[in-house]
């Protein structure tokens, strides 16, 4: 910690009054030595500085010129990761959200798929359009989404009027063997709904591709909560393949502050010390003096 001391034994002389021939005396003293020497010769100002190291944010922040991140570093180092951790919900979310960088792209997909669904899709739509996210989807997430016990049959069935009925009857021929010939979209979405429930989810998978596609755009633009239903790794294969890192990062603004400060726990304590030293100079100080003193005791005494 020495170079947070001797940063300051300018700002020291300055306080206290003290001429440059004793400054050269104290010059390998702690600041708890020095404070105790001017103070036994009578300093009032040393007596009162003495005082306020406990007090004073001003002072703690000058003192050890905390503006310098290479200070904060210093102090930070000393503390342990349970420490370290008490600083990040104070912190700017434009300042935590730096420290995603220092994850690497496989990192970062797999703390997104630990998001909860709601996060995690709020997120992909920084990065996509629903119509993206829909044609980027592969097939079987498709089949997930349609058949899924989570979506009403009957928004299923009022949505598939929309694609053209020649599509549907076909879907219907291959599945019951029956020709549908001649029968509008709301008569096809009727014969649809008298199918079994096996034969209901066979029928919705053997759509094209495309069907597909504008069938789960169609669901999802009305219910925009049921993109949870595609897994997490399967927007986590898009969102790799598709976009940078900066994209991702600038994405993840989007998620919750509590989410943020779990990823970024993550970081090795070094790392994890290097994204504190950005946070607001004020506050690390006043954190430091309520919660820490005995850290700025410990600097103060060497």
């Amino acid at each position: 910690m020495s170079l947070v001391i001797d940063s300051n034994l300018e700002y020291l002389q300055k306080v206290l009054n003290i001429n440059p021939v004793k400054l050269q005396y104290y010059a390998n003293m702690s600041i708890d030595e020095i404070l105790e020497a001017e103070a036994a010769q009578g300093n009032q100002q040393a007596i009162e500085l003495a005082h306020e190291l406990t007090t004073n944010v001003t002072l703690i922040m000058r003192l050890f010129d905390l503006a310098d991140t290479n200070n904060k570093y210093m102090i930070l180092r000393q503390l342990s990761s349970r420490d370290l951790h008490v600083f990040l919900p104070e912190m700017e979310e434009k300042d935590l959200l730096q420290g995603l960088f220092f994850f690497t792209e496989d990192k970062l997909m797999k703390m997104l798929e630990r998001l909860p669904a709601e996060q995690l899709v709020k997120t992909v739509f920084e990065m996509f359009s629903k119509e993206q996210v829909v044609q980027l989807m592969p097939e079987e997430q498709l089949d997930k989404f349609l058949t899924s016990t989570d979506i009403d049959k009957n928004k299923i069935l009022k949505h598939m009027q929309s694609i053209p009925a020649e599509y549907v009857a076909q879907v219907l021929e291959q599945v019951t063997g029956k020709a549908h010939d001649n029968m509008d979209s709301i008569d096809l979405s009727k014969k649809f709904s008298e199918l079994g429930p096996l034969e209901y989810k066979d029928a919705l998978r053997a759509f094209q591709p495309t069907q597909k596609q504008q069938l789960v755009l169609s669901l999802g633009k009305e219910h925009q909560e049921w993109f949870q239903l595609f897994d997490a790794s399967a927007y986590t294969k898009i969102i790799n393949r598709e976009k940078q890192q900066p994209e991702v990062v600038k994405a993840m603004s989007v998620i919750d502050p509590e989410h943020i400060q779990e990823m970024i726990k993550e970081l090795p304590d070094d790392l994890l010390s290097i994204v504190i030293t950005q946070i607001d100079t004020e506050k690390f100080a006043e954190i430091l003096m309520e919660q820490f003193p005995e850290v700025i005791a410990d600097i103060i005494m060497k």
